[in-house]
Parts: C-alpha cells; structure tokens; sequence
C-alpha cells in the first residue's frame, strides 16, 4: 500500500510539472525537443499556416525577416496565465521590430479565444486545437517559447522566465 502511495504522488508531481515551468529553455540544439523546428535541428520553417482567434487565415511567411517570438500556451495553465503581462509588454515594447505570436493549443476553440481575449496587447494569437502549429515547431508541452533571430534560426527553446525572454528579446531588437 505503501508503494502504491508513492506510485500516486510521483505521477501527480510528474501531471503538475508539466505546467510548473520547472524546466529551463535550450539553445538551437535543443536537447528537450521542443527546438525540433521543422527543416533542421537550428533553423526554423516558417512554411505554415493556421487560423486566428479571430478566424482570419494566417501565413507564418509574414513573420520572415524580423525576429520572431512564438508563444506556446494552453488556457487551462496557471503558468501560461502568470506569463501574459510580461507577453503582453514585450509586444508593444517591440511592436515595430519583432514579431510575437501567440499559438493556443491543448483546449477546445472557445477556451483558446477566451484566453487570447485577456491578454492585453494587439498580437498575433493563433487557435490551434489540434495542435498542428505546436508539432511544425516540434513542441510538445505549454508554456514553452521559441525564439527566432530574423534568420529563423532559433535562438532559444522551452520554458523561459520572463527575465530570459526580455533579455533575449532585447538582444535581437538591437
């Protein structure tokens, strides 16, 4: 019985890590996966397309030759949640030199609308229930970001504190 209590605690830490932003971001090699861009392990293929929050369609190629922020979220997670207003600041701190967007997954439609409508800046915010967008960019847990220079190659993948991500932002806007 005693292992069997064990068993239970060590998979309910294991369900809750997966939004507790207990992991670190990785380089363009990364080692966790989730900078398994499609084309190669350090370029990422901006060859997309997806559907807005507000139904239009949208072409990833508009997001070629800036330096470009992909947001990785899911409504239901408290750690997605805690990153908005840094989210939100970093885009209109950056509106003119770099791309944010943001790509709901892992919930029905109107719950990747409901979210996307609190967050508080004018960004691209994609709804992708089925994940599509998530696995073009080989990601495959929320919150996790992936930063492209103006070049696609990206520069950091994974879970970032919003420290990290403003210092990385800030290094590509110049």
């Amino acid at each position: 019985m005693k292992r069997l209590v064990t068993v239970a605690l060590l998979l309910a830490g294991l369900l809750l890590a997966g939004c507790s932003g207990e992991t670190t971001g990785t380089s363009a090699s990364g080692s966790d996966g989730s900078a398994a861009a499609a084309g190669s392990q350090d370029t990422a293929s901006l060859d997309f397309t997806a559907t807005t929050v507000a139904g239009d369609a949208f072409d990833g190629a508009v997001l070629d030759g800036k330096p470009t922020v992909l947001w990785f979220w899911a409504p239901w997670c408290p750690t997605c949640r805690s990153q908005v207003p840094a989210v939100a600041e970093l885009a209109t701190t950056y509106a003119d030199s770099v791309n944010v967007v943001g790509v709901g997954s892992l919930d029905e439609s109107a719950a990747i609308d409901e979210f996307a409508a609190a967050v508080p800046a004018d960004f691209a915010q994609l709804d992708d229930p089925d994940g599509a967008v998530w696995r073009h960019f080989g990601v495959t847990a929320q919150s996790t970001y992936v930063v492209l220079d103006a070049d696609q190659s990206v520069v950091a993948s994974g879970y970032l504190t919003d420290g990290e991500l403003a210092s990385t932002v800030a290094g590509l806007a110049g």
